[in-house]
Order: structure tokens, then sequence, then C-alpha cells
């Protein structure tokens, strides 16, 4: 009898693990904040430029909006919409599959090979993995099965927008004998960084040339000039917001929305690099803000992510056609040759030419995208900075904050006022083009 009864239990217990495997695999916006955090990370470990970052968050996230778009009634397919994309295999609704499961796991496949370090993505990847393996091990692997097979789409797609191409193409020439052009800064001295990145496939605007903003004031030392009088404020704030030794709001701001990945220090002989995020993963950041404030699903988190990568996408792209256009010298060493030779920066200059911001253009794109799904007057906490010891800044709205980050740039010491002003009015074309263009939500 006793053996009969323990047969019994033994056999409760096992029809209830069984039981528990089966159960629904449920994806959480979390998880997918968390990937996304997790990829930042390593492109903060792995130094990649501001430009290639912009790629790497693009392609995972219309990864995972196309199967998102399949499914859920309220999206539609990007496919048709962006360039040379084609319509993602069709999923099979008998066969188990879970279509938010997949499009995470078709984000983190495409995510892990645009980084370097895989390895440090893995042990998130393969936690994952085990514990969905664990609740319904069919439907994980019916669901990992299609979200690889519409990686590969992705992938094949982004295979031919010209990056590969540019990664072969000649460095960016330093005209010396041009007073004009730009020329490297210190401390590094860095050659300037992704001089072809306007030739990459854009995802919305027609070309990289599409929004080409008016040219900067004519250079010109003469103190009645519009461009002297441009690079003299540029001193003069630095100066003025500075005077007193403690931290002004402005030079708060300045560090605030540095997002420097190329931050080089010296001490005695050595020199090392403080790393940080890029521009856009900051907006990235304020997007999972954003999804976390209005307590978003999954589909409609995977919506934010993947409008506002590509409003920072082609940006960069836009921004990159006029940097290396107008190639026009940096603040800095305009004012170390002719106002004064010990002026720094309170910002480090990044490596590539002046005109327009970049910061200033992708935060005008990204706001005005965010702008779209959430409202003009969404107020919000930007703790992105956090971890590199900057306090939390409050926000009235998306156009306040990037109006905030266009005007750092100036208090920072690296941009004249038109870059910055111009540059965020470019953005905003972006931003608008990809909202009446671009039809995501079918109501």
């Amino acid at each position: 009898m006793k053996r009969y009864i323990l047969i019994l239990i033994a056999g409760i217990l096992l029809a209830n693990c069984t039981e528990k495997k089966q159960e629904p695999i449920v994806v959480s916006p979390n998880q997918l904040h968390n990937s996304i955090d997790k990829i930042i990370d390593i492109m903060i470990h792995d130094i990649f430029s501001p430009p290639v970052a912009s790629r790497i968050f693009a392609y995972p996230n219309i990864a995972a909006y196309e199967i998102v778009a399949q499914v859920n009634p309220d999206y539609q397919s990007l496919a048709g919409q962006l360039k040379d994309l084609k319509p993602i295999p069709a999923i099979d609704t008998i066969s188990g599959i879970n279509p938010q499961l997949s499009a995470l796991i078709a984000h983190m496949n495409i995510s892990r090979q645009l980084i370097f370090s895989e390895d440090k993505f893995d042990v998130l990847q393969d936690s994952l993995f085990t514990q969905w393996k664990s609740m319904n091990e069919p439907e994980f692997e019916a669901s990992k099965a299609y979200g690889l097979k519409v990686a590969d789409h992705i992938k094949e797609w982004m295979g031919k927008d010209n990056y590969s191409q540019t990664r072969t193409m000649p460095k960016f020439t330093v005209n010396t004998d041009d007073p004009t052009r730009w020329q490297p800064t210190p401390p590094a001295y860095m050659d300037g960084i992704e001089p072809h990145w306007s030739k990459i496939r854009p995802f919305i605007i027609d070309s990289a040339s599409q929004f080409k903003p008016v040219p900067p004031p004519p250079f010109s030392l003469e103190k009645d000039s519009d461009f002297y009088k441009e690079l003299i404020e540029v001193y003069n704030i630095s100066n003025e917001i500075t005077k007193n030794g403690d931290e002004s709001d402005e030079v708060a701001i300045a560090k605030f929305w540095d997002c420097n990945p190329y931050v080089s220090v010296t001490r005695g002989h050595l020199m090392f690099a403080t790393k940080k995020i890029t521009p856009g993963a900051h907006w990235i950041g304020i997007t999972k803000i954003a999804s976390k404030k209005t307590n978003s699903n999954f589909d409609d988190t995977v919506f934010a992510y993947t409008k506002t990568s590509m409003a920072i996408a082609d940006g960069f792209i836009s921004c990159w056609d006029e940097k290396y256009r107008s190639n026009l010298i940096r603040p800095e060493t305009l004012i170390n040759q002719h106002i004064d030779e010990n002026w720094k920066p309170i910002l480090q200059t990044p490596p590539f030419p002046e005109y327009t911001s970049g910061h200033s253009v992708v935060s005008g794109a990204a706001a005005t995208a965010l702008t779209s799904i959430y409202g003009e007057d969404f107020s919000f906490e930007d703790d992105t900075e956090t971890p590199y010891g900057l306090p939390i800044r409050k926000f009235n709205s998306f156009n306040q904050a990037a109006d905030e980050a266009a005007i750092s740039r100036m208090y920072g010491g690296i941009h004249y006022r038109s870059a910055v002003e111009v540059g965020v009015g470019q953005g905003r074309k972006i931003g608008a083009l990809l909202n009446s263009k671009i039809k995501m939500k079918k109501n």
C-alpha cells in the first residue's frame, strides 16, 4: 500500500512538473528594456561611435516591430515603407509560436551580432533562454526558430546598407592649409570619425542631403562679422558660466548632455579613456523612461523604440552629410589660435567637424518622434546619466529636453550658435517626415 501511495505521489508530482513546463511564456517590457540596457553597457565598453551606435539600435528594433505588426491589429508593417525592406516570413499561427517571444529573440540575435563583446551579452541571453525553455519548451523552440528566421531576413536587408563598404573607405584627409577647415583637437588629436557615414542607406529620408541645412556663417575673423561674433560668444559664455568657481546651471547642463564616448584623460605620461553613452543612447534611455511612466505593454514599447531609433539613425546620416561637406573648424582651435591659447572648453571636443551639431540634430529628431507617441506636454524625470554621477534633470516635454541638449553644446564650448539652432531644426524636419511619411499605427 505504501509503495502504491509513493508511486501515486510521484506521479502527481511528475504531472505537476510537466504541467508547469507547459505554462504560456509571458514576455514583459522589462525584459526588452533590460536587453537594450545590456547592449548599451557593452557598446560603452566597446566604444562605438555615435553614428555606428545608432545603427545598432535601429535594426534590432525593426526586426522586433515587424513580428509584432504581423499579429497586433493596431500596427502595420514597415515593409514597402522603408528603403528596400521586404515583408518578413509569415508567422505560422498554428505552430505554437509566441510572437512577443519571437520578437525579443530576433531583437537579441541581431543586437548580439552588431556588438564586439558578444560573450558579455551571452550571460543575459542564456539566462533568459534557460528560463523560457523551463517554462514551456515547445513554445520556446517554435518561437526561437521563427525569431531567428526573421532575424536572418532583417540581417540580409541590413547587409545591403553600405556599412561594410564604408569600413574600407579612406580616412578623412585634414586640410591644414585652409584655416576654415576642421583640424583634430586636443588632447588625443583623433582622426575625423565616420567621414563616409552619409553613404549609409537611410531609413526614411530620400537621401542624406534631403534636409541639407543652410551653410554656416561665412568664415571671417573680422570682429564685426557674424562668424566672429559666434566665435567670441562661445568664448565669453564659457568664461561667464565658470567665473565664480561654483558649477552653474549652464555647466551642469553641458555635462548632463555630454554623451561623448571618446573622452581622453591624461595623467602624466598616461592617457586613458572615460567611457559614456552616445547621444542616441541617451534618447533611447528617455524612450525607456516614457514607456515605463505610461506602463506601456510589450508591443507599444517595441513601437516606441523602433520609431525613435529610426529618427536617431537618419539624424546621424543627415548630420554627418553636412559635417563633412562644410568641414568647419571647431571653436577650440580658433580660440586657442587667435584669442586665448590657454582656453579649454568645458566639454572635450569630439573628433569630427563642427557644423551642424550632431546632438542637436538627433535630439530634434528623437523628440519629434517621441512627441508624436506620448504627446506635447509629457513631463518626465531624466535619470539616464545617473550611472555617471550626474543628477536627475526634469523636463516638461521632449522638445524642452531637445532644446536643452542643443544649447548644451554651446555651453560646453564645442559648437557655435548656428550649429545648435540650425541643427535642432534639421532634426525636427527629419522627425516630422517620419511622422508624416511612415505609417506604423493603423488608427
